[in-house]
């Protein structure tokens, strides 16, 4: 080997050694970043988006078109445009599924939030959007280095209708306000551009977060994202295999009613607020067609939600219309429909095959392929996908630097602390002075396992640890046994161990519950009770110790834990769900005083004969009639185990009223409209269509009260607003939330806050037509035990 070659051999070991030392990234190919490409006008960021991408639809060939219609969409190598993965997922942090994401790079892990449904029972607004902020910031990251793409098929906003939804943990809960807020909180902080890095505080505020842009701020079709964030799964999607009935095949059958104010809001609230750039359409059928036809829907949110981005199909989901629901006569018929309804791209492969064999049968046209491609393209252009090498813009410093940081950790630690639940703590048997515990015992098959404390869509956490880790940092002399070898709990084998453990300890916590053998993506459950004989293991340990047990429960799905909550040998029940990498750090706090609990359930508990409910009943309104008990506590008639709401704390919380009109009053000219024949007696008007309310703002007003902490423990306490309403029309909810809060107080201390109330917003109600009607006469206002009389009237 000549000199020369020895040199450069050398040359060659040292760049890649310095690369690995120094995480240098090999960049990966990007459209317009050479020279040879970047003259075509879809390069030129000073056009506009809509230029821009009806430049490139111009350039391509139909075949190179139709290549564009999958998640994997194909490489132009003649324009310089290499492949693309659309799916990416971000659920609570960057997880394994999906083909966009890999750790197999210089960012071998990431930040693992809790689970939607335990952040979510923060019900804090400005945590919501410091976590969407920190996925953003880790994601565009993971993006420079090429571990991850733009696009990102997250939040679920589907409420969490039924208990035994494999998938309820993914959503934010069963109210359609909570489940709203959380939506916009997320996409816009996702989306917006304004990463962690940018300034902002450091600390965790409580209260009502103020909007990244300014309230009301609209974008434009040339508004820059540093991700694309997808609202899903539309519509009416929260079965999954629950006895003989598949989501693939599932029609759920939805009334106007239950559409315009339970399901739909969601959606509307994610695009409208949100701003989202994605909508996914599901795998089921709504009212006999297929959610990725429903071109009605589709339509009504480009023309009056004012969406502006892209519609994916759910993975495969256009297979299933011919394969599964056999809706369409054919493959092909499956996909031009959903082109011509609307969709844009199919995750699976079912438009790259057959979308061809349709235009030749002249079942779909290519100026609507060329409308999808619109819409597509526009997207990553306002991702900056077209701008070069993206590591000179302005999210190009993300790195690793960036990705599983202190502040991060920080954050997730925070989202456990303030989203875990205390629902029972008879004769405040908690907090545990540590002091005083000389020796403890946890037990339990998911007491030692870190693999199930993230639930579903999760990825590779920074630094996860055990529930026993945690209480091991705490108390030293911390015994483990599983009691049962797994979750399913199907043999009392291991109760002996377990009852053995428990006597020898001072205090012992029993770790009980759910994991994903039990609730996931395609599994339903068909019981609320604790899995195999889990609750046998509770009994006998409780049974045998030394002081009334500590349980904590595991899992988003409620359960029917009546049995626990009514034995004195069980002193304190703690839901932590799936808590993320940080969970039992925060548990551990908590169970020792060092954080003050204040997390409330967002989904209602039932007992078990709410399995005798179908699954398939899409109806939220009780049918007493037919012994249907409703659906979440707006329309549930029945006896919860606990409701929606419900969290304690380590301290005491009373409200003083401030002020809130007693009255309102509403000018214009409207017809008469009375349902007193039905519902209640006297003349004149019962209610309003809003539409015909001309003077809305004018009718808001603020709710203002004294938060006082009556103990002696700093904590944070969320303040729920809900109001009653005039029953002028059927189906009339028992009650709704209309506003939250979650503020901090110390010991002894108060804090005076304001809840925004929109009557027309807030009041207004669906009528069996769905149509959104404004009830006149009296609501009642209740925050706790205090309560507060507004009248609305016509002046």
């Amino acid at each position: 080997m000549s000199p020369n070659q020895l040199l450069i051999l050398f040359f060659f070991f040292f760049i890649s050694a310095s690369r690995s030392i120094l995480q240098i990234p090999t960049i990966p190919q990007f459209p317009c970043n050479s020279p040879q490409y970047n003259q075509y006008p879809f390069c030129n960021t000073s056009l506009s988006i809509a230029t821009r991408a009806k430049s490139l639809i111009s350039l391509l060939t139909l075949q190179e078109k139709i290549q564009q219609l999958s998640n994997n969409a194909s490489a132009i190598p003649r324009l310089g445009i290499p492949a693309y993965e659309w799916w990416s997922e971000s659920l609570h942090g960057i997880a394994t599924n999906g083909p966009g994401i890999n750790f197999n790079g210089t960012m071998p892990s990431a930040t693992s939030f809790p689970q939607v449904i335990v952040t979510a029972a923060s019900f804090n607004k400005t945590l919501w959007s410091k976590i969407g902020s920190a996925i953003a910031t880790e994601a565009r990251a993971m993006y420079n280095y090429g571990q991850a793409g733009l696009t990102f098929w997250a939040p679920t906003v589907n409420l969490f209708r039924d208990p035994r939804w494999g998938r309820g943990q993914e959503s934010p809960g069963e109210d359609p306000m909570l489940v709203s807020a959380y939506a916009i909180e997320y996409v816009k902080s996702f989306q917006s551009g304004k990463w962690d890095g940018e300034g902002g505080d450091d600390g965790f505020v409580f209260g009502e977060k103020r909007a990244l842009k300014g309230e009301g701020d609209e974008s434009d079709d040339d508004e820059g994202l540093m991700l694309s964030a997808c609202c899903k799964h539309l519509i009416a999607y929260d079965l999954e295999k629950w006895k003989n009935f598949s989501r693939y095949s599932f029609n759920a059958v939805v009334t106007e009613q239950d559409m315009q104010d339970s399901y739909e809001p969601p959606f509307r609230a994610c695009v409208e607020q949100g701003k989202a750039s994605c909508l996914m359409c599901s795998y089921n059928q709504v009212n006999g067609v297929p959610a990725c036809l429903r071109e009605d829907l589709f339509q009504k949110a480009r023309d009056k939600w004012g969406f502006k981005g892209y519609i994916t199909s759910d993975c495969d989901a256009v297979a299933t219309i011919h394969f599964y629901q056999n809706y369409s006569k054919s493959p092909e018929d499956s996909a031009a429909d959903t082109l011509k309804a609307g969709m844009d791209i199919n995750c699976g492969t079912s438009m790259l095959r057959y979308t061809q064999p349709a235009i030749d049968e002249g079942k779909v046209r290519e100026e609507e392929i060329d409308r999808a491609l619109f819409n597509l393209f526009s997207v990553q252009l306002r991702l900056g996908l077209f701008n070069g090498n993206p590591r000179k813009g302005r999210f190009g410093k993300l790195g690793p630097k960036d990705v599983c940081t202190s502040k991060h950790k920080t954050l997730a630690l925070e989202a456990a602390r303030q989203g875990i639940v205390l629902l029972k703590n008879d004769k405040k048997f908690l907090p545990l002075n540590k002091n005083d515990v000389s020796s403890l015992a946890i037990i339990g098959p998911l007491a030692n396992n870190v693999s199930q404390m993230g639930g579903g869509y999760t990825g590779i956490p920074c630094s996860p640890k055990s529930l026993f880790e945690g209480f091991k940092d705490y108390i030293k002399n911390t015994y483990y046994t599983s009691g049962c070898a797994d979750v399913p709990c199907d043999s009392d084998a291991g109760f002996k161990e377990a009852i053995q453990t428990a006597q020898k300890a001072d205090f012992v916590v029993v770790v009980a519950g759910l994991d994903l053998t039990q609730e996931t993506e395609d599994l339903d459950r068909v019981s609320l009770l604790l899995p195999g004989q889990q609750m046998a293991l509770i009994s006998s340990v409780a049974t045998v110790s030394k002081r009334p047990v500590i349980l904590v429960l595991t899992g988003g799905g409620p359960l029917d834990v009546s049995f626990a909550k009514c034995d004195p040998q069980i002193s304190s029940i703690v839901w932590i769900g799936y808590p993320g990498e940080a969970g039992a750090k925060a548990l551990a706090e908590i169970i020792f005083g060092d954080y003050n609990p204040g997390g409330r359930l967002t989904m209602t508990w039932y007992t078990e004969s709410f399995t005798k409910v179908p699954m398939n009943d899409m109806n939220m309104r009780a049918d007493p009639s037919r012994g249907y008990p409703g659906r979440t506590y707006r329309f549930y008639i029945g006896d919860p185990v606990y409701g929606f709401g419900e969290g304690l704390s380590y301290t005491n919380y009373s409200y003083k009223f401030l002020s809130a009109p007693s009255k309102l009053s509403i000018s214009g000219s409207f017809k008469a409209r009375s349902s007193r024949n039905i519902l209640q007696e006297g003349s004149g008007l019962d209610y309003v269509n809003t539409y015909e309310v001309t003077s809305c703002t004018s009718l808001r007003f603020y709710f203002r009260i004294c938060v006082m902490n009556r103990g002696d423990m700093d904590g944070s306490h969320v303040v729920m607003l809900f109001a009653r309403f005039p029953k002028v029309a059927k189906g009339t909810p028992e009650r709704q939330l209309i506003g939250f809060d979650r503020v901090h107080t110390f010991k002894n201390g108060s804090k005076e806050i304001s809840i925004l109330v929109d009557p027309c917003e807030h009041f207004s109600i669906a009528n069996e037509h769905g149509n959104r009607i404004l009830p006149l006469g009296n609501y009642r206002l209740n925050l706790g035990d205090m309560e507060h009389s507004v009248t609305i009237e016509i002046s």
